[in-house]
């Protein structure tokens, strides 16, 4: 692709997110009288989510997930055109669409020389091969774009030695192994998906002389014990023997040449070599029908009971096979894996409709488009439900029947798979717009999983518009309950401003929130329909990342009729037409008041003791979170006595900058300097099982390893002060403007 090309889409891409300071485009009210009176209608509000259609979101779906669409693929960009010409159409009734295009490091297998996993026996013959493809089922598994299984990311080898089983790949995995007498030095690890990510399992290997490594998933995480194909998809949800889990195992996110940098044309790259968080050993996923092979023929102790699982057979920890007549034991297991990097160009596609009073406040709503293969749930159900939701409010803004107060941007993010790069660089790219003027981020990665219930996660700020949302939203079927009150009965806790309320379950890095959330700070939630997991103990849904996860799929075994996609369609555009129309923002910072005193309940009760005898005083921590107490309750009553008279709009503004601003003031760059993005002080990654403040709790937890080490005493004391501060500057946040 030329040069002046790509710089001429990033120029317009730029241009066309600055049209949210562009004033005059559209007629807005100059008087501050004016400016005030509009708020959220909810008349219109009912009648938009009247408008959302099944069988629309359905079609949505039929057409994006008619073949595979990895990222940088053809259909990839296919898809970027069809979602161009949707939003660029004069009848859309957006304001500005286009393409932002990145040039990132990807990985991909060898087409000429499939990746393989044989057993060889000690004079070369090859007594196993592994499969390269999944079993053609229903017709789609055959189409010659489904890539093959591989671990993107891995590097080439062909590693061979003893096989052995390392259960989920953790660092305590591989340490009962070496404490059981194994030498792992030169050996293939066998390990199951769950547990930790998948590069970790790789990392964890390497560091104890691993030097290759399989992964598969196992029926009794995913299937419910079931195994055999005449019960398992196409004659039910479960996952087919043959099923691979693809998926990225790079550590971090973003483009991997260009940390903190937006991957454009100027960018400064990193030389490959120097990358960091790329599997260190060969590593390939493999079918649970060829798991089955290799692990039920491995000789050596049983597995402890936790390690066994659903293949038929008494899991055992190896090294080497039984002598049985299917394998010798001197037989080896050979890894061959041809991945390549390859620089491509990825794009985002953004909408934009304009506010109309606030046109440089943007509540921004997204998706990722690419999958590993058809992608029918992950992410086309999505991406079905934000076309409809952009089309039916297009829709009112091309009839002059509506503009939102605040500008709405509409996102469909490249390359999420490979490590949420698309929303990453586009985070980069406009850090300071969108940390000064981003209002929330709301995320549909996977609209659907299966029809139960809803599953809503978030920053706590987030729980007040969610919940408000659902109550107003039928529940699917003829119960005749609300969306929230059907989400009450399946997943729910004790709260103790609210009472019984349902769980929002929290943000890690799972999807396209992560840099909105960690980098930025910025409001976020995401949004989907579940199953209910008193019926089924699967991870996820079991088709994950395979071929199988098609429209035929979704239509037989997760949503017939789509009730469940447009239920999830009708609480975010609900949540979405709040955020972008009412008056006040619907944030509601009480709850961050409420997580931040279970955070200092659990350090005081679990943490307390030990830290009092090394002298180390969490009362610095318990004066910040009750002034923080004091503030959210004072803004509060601030916000209700400005209810009463909404006529003055710098105070409305001043006010919903506050809101707005919270979640910033929880980042600290400097907390976690080894973890690539992660700034936001309460949300970073916990290994600890403490539920607290994840600094404090991480170094708490290495320093009760070395008690009599004053260093790492040092850098709990360290990250004490890093969670206090944090809390002081959020209470500042929410003080008086004036007040110092």
């Amino acid at each position: 692709m030329p040069w002046w090309k790509v710089i001429l889409w990033l120029v317009g891409l730029a241009a066309l997110f600055s049209l949210g300071i562009i004033v005059g485009h559209f007629a807005v009210p100059k008087e501050a009288d004016q400016l005030a009176p509009q708020d959220l209608d909810q008349e219109l509000l009912e009648a938009v989510m009247g408008q959302l259609d099944a069988s629309r979101i359905q079609e949505n779906l039929r057409e994006l997930s008619l073949k595979p669409h990895m990222a940088t693929t053809l259909r990839d960009e296919n898809l970027v055109q069809l979602l161009l010409q949707r939003w660029q159409n004069p009848e859309s009734g957006l304001d500005a669409a286009g393409e932002g295009v990145y040039e990132v490091l990807l990985s991909f297998p060898s087409r000429e020389q499939p990746n393989t996993v044989r057993v060889v026996s000690s004079n070369g013959t090859t007594l196993f091969t592994s499969q390269h493809s999944e079993t053609n089922l229903t017709g789609e598994q055959g189409d010659p774009e489904v890539v093959q299984p591989y671990a993107a990311y891995a590097p080439a080898g062909t590693p061979q030695g003893l096989l052995v089983y390392a259960n989920r790949g953790s660092e305590s995995d591989y340490a009962y192994l070496k404490d059981q007498g194994i030498n792992l030095t030169g050996t293939i690890a066998l390990t199951r998906y769950g547990g930790v990510g998948r590069g970790a399992k790789a990392v964890n290997g390497a560091k104890h002389g691993v030097a290759g490594l399989l992964v598969y998933t196992d029926p009794g995480d995913i299937n419910d014990n079931l195994r055999f194909p005449n019960e398992t998809f196409p004659h039910s949800w479960a996952l087919p023997p043959s099923g691979v889990e693809r998926g990225s195992y790079y550590e971090h996110f973003g483009d991997p040449k260009t940390p903190y940098f937006p991957a454009t044309p100027s960018a400064f790259r990193l030389e490959n070599a120097d990358i960091q968080g790329f599997p260190p050993i060969p590593t390939q996923p493999i079918s649970f029908e060829d798991a089955q092979k290799l692990l039920c023929n491995l000789k050596g102790s049983v597995a402890p009971d936790s390690w066994q699982g659903a293949l038929g057979c008494d899991y055992r920890l190896g090294p080497g096979f039984l002598d049985n007549g299917h394998f010798s034991q001197d037989s080896e297991v050979n890894v061959t894996v041809h991945n390549r990097l390859e620089l491509r160009n990825s794009s985002n596609v953004l909408g934009i409709i304009r506010g109309a009073v606030e046109p440089d406040r943007y509540v921004l709503y997204g998706n990722h488009r690419d999958s590993w293969v058809h992608g029918a749930v992950d992410p086309s159900s999505g991406t079905a439900v934000l076309l409809e939701i952009s089309r039916v409010l297009g829709t009112l803004v091309k009839a002059g029947k509506w503009r939102p107060r605040r500008s709405i941007v509409f996102a469909s993010w490249g390359a999420e798979e490979f490590g949420l790069i698309g929303s990453t660089e586009f985070t980069e790219e406009f850090f300071s717009k969108l940390q000064e003027r981003g209002v929330a981020y709301i995320n549909v990665d996977i609209a659907v999983f299966a029809n139960a219930t809803l599953r809503a996660q978030g920053t706590p700020p987030a729980q007040s518009v969610i919940f408000t949302a659902a109550k107003q939203v039928p529940a699917p079927g003829k119960s005749g309950l609300t969306v929230y009150d059907n989400w009450l009965q399946y997943y729910n806790r004790s709260s103790p401003a609210h009472g019984v309320i349902p769980s929002l379950g929290t943000l890690g890095s799972g999807s396209d929130y992560a840099a909105f959330v960690h980098f930025l700070g910025i409001t976020s939630m995401d949004i989907a329909y579940t199953y209910d997991r008193s019926k089924t103990s699967a991870r996820i849904y079991p088709t994950y990342h395979t071929a199988f996860d098609t429209f035929q799929y979704v239509e037989s075994f997760l949503d017939p009729g789509f009730t469940s996609h447009r239920a999830v369609a009708q609480t975010v555009v609900n949540v979405l037409l709040r955020l972008s129309d009412s008056l006040l923002l619907p944030l509601n910072i009480g709850d961050y008041s409420e997580t931040l005193r279970s955070f200092l309940q659990a350090a005081q009760d679990k943490l307390g003791p030990l830290l009092g005898q090394q002298s180390i005083d969490l009362g610095p921590l318990v004066s910040a979170v009750e002034r923080f107490e004091r503030a959210a309750a004072a803004l509060d009553q601030r916000i209700e006595t400005l209810r009463k008279n909404l006529s003055d709009p710098l105070k409305v503004r001043m006010v919903n900058d506050q809101l707005m601003l919270l979640e910033r003031a929880f980042l600290n760059t400097r907390a976690f300097p080894e973890k690539y993005y992660y700034s936001h002080v309460l949300w970073a990654p916990r290994t600890s099982n403490v539920v607290t403040f994840p600094g404090l709790a991480n170094a708490y937890d290495e320093a009760v390893k070395t008690p009599n080490d004053p260093s790492a005493w040092a850098k709990v004391k360290k990250q004490l002060s890093i969670a206090a501060m944090a809390v002081e500057g959020a209470a500042a946040t929410l003080e008086p403007v004036d007040d110092l």
